[in-house]
């Protein structure tokens, strides 16, 4: 599947499962994902949003290199938080501010099965743990007021309901 999946699909609220087979498949998946990530002009992109429940995203923002992360987990987190305003290629036209950590430190695993350690400020640091969130079955709007989640739910039924 090469579509992105949105709001109301049932896979992105489903835990993602983890990859224990590091084969040519992985890669080509990955591949796969950074072309679907460039053609919908997004910055981060996990396996669940293409309908795969498997432990994989990609990240690829201005100014750096593009990533892959496999079967990634936060172990460090700072205690400043930063406000910023987020919105997700499954739910396309719909942004809010979310609070989250500024710092994270993240060990995860590369398209070869070799395991890395990154730490990540700033845009980089948000994005992974964007990710990560759909990984686990988490969209940023469920990290805002539940008022404020459901109204942003409403405007993007409503609006989806135009296209």
């Amino acid at each position: 599947m090469s579509r992105i999946i949105t709001l109301g699909n049932e896979l992105l609220k489903q835990k993602s499962k983890i990859i224990t087979d590091f084969n040519g498949q992985i890669t080509e998946h990955a591949m796969l994902m950074f072309e679907i990530l460039t053609r919908s002009n997004g910055i981060g992109l996990a396996s669940v949003q293409i309908g795969d429940l498997r432990q994989i995203f990609v990240v690829s923002i201005p100014r750096d290199k593009p990533r892959i992360f496999i079967n990634p987990e936060i172990i460090e987190t700072s205690l400043e938080q930063e406000v910023y305003e987020e919105g997700c290629l499954s739910i396309p036209g719909i942004n809010a501010d979310v609070t989250r950590p500024y710092y994270v430190k993240v060990q995860a695993w590369n398209e070869k099965g070799k395991p890395f350690t990154i730490q990540a400020e700033d845009l980089l640091a948000r994005v992974i743990q964007h990710e990560i969130d759909h990984l686990n079955g988490f969209l940023f709007v469920d990290r805002l007021h539940p008022d404020k989640k459901q109204k942003l739910i409403k405007l993007y039924n409503k609006k989806s309901k135009q296209e």
